[in-house]
């Protein structure tokens, strides 16, 4: 794993010592309960940082993810699953887009 993360995204701090994905790791910086409305530009400075890993080759920092989440404050966490699956689809984070009955299916 390359030493320029400030952890290791597989270790307990990045996915709680198991491998987890996108949505999961981005999901457990945040509170429901007291954290919205949250505001996108502190969230990012706060964890831009951060490696946030998107199928099993692959580990972005959240700030990359970011750069496509035009929406400014999020107010429930919700709204923000919302921003960043369309950000993550939009920045090509994820490889599989099903479409129709038989989408082509790939691994996370």
């Amino acid at each position: 794993m390359s030493s320029d993360w400030p952890h290791d995204p597989d270790g307990d701090e990045g996915s709680e010592g198991m491998r987890k994905y996108d949505m999961a790791i981005i999901a457990k910086k945040v509170d429901e309960e007291e954290d919205f409305p949250l505001e996108r530009d502190e969230f990012v400075a706060e964890y831009g940082d951060d490696p946030i890993r998107v199928n099993y080759q692959r580990v972005v920092s959240l700030s990359d993810i970011f750069e496509y989440v035009d929406q400014a404050e999020f107010e429930t966490i919700t709204d923000m699953h919302k921003a960043v699956g369309a950000a993550m689809r939009e920045g090509d984070f994820w490889e599989y887009h099903p479409k129709g009955a038989n989408p082509e299916k790939k691994r996370a």
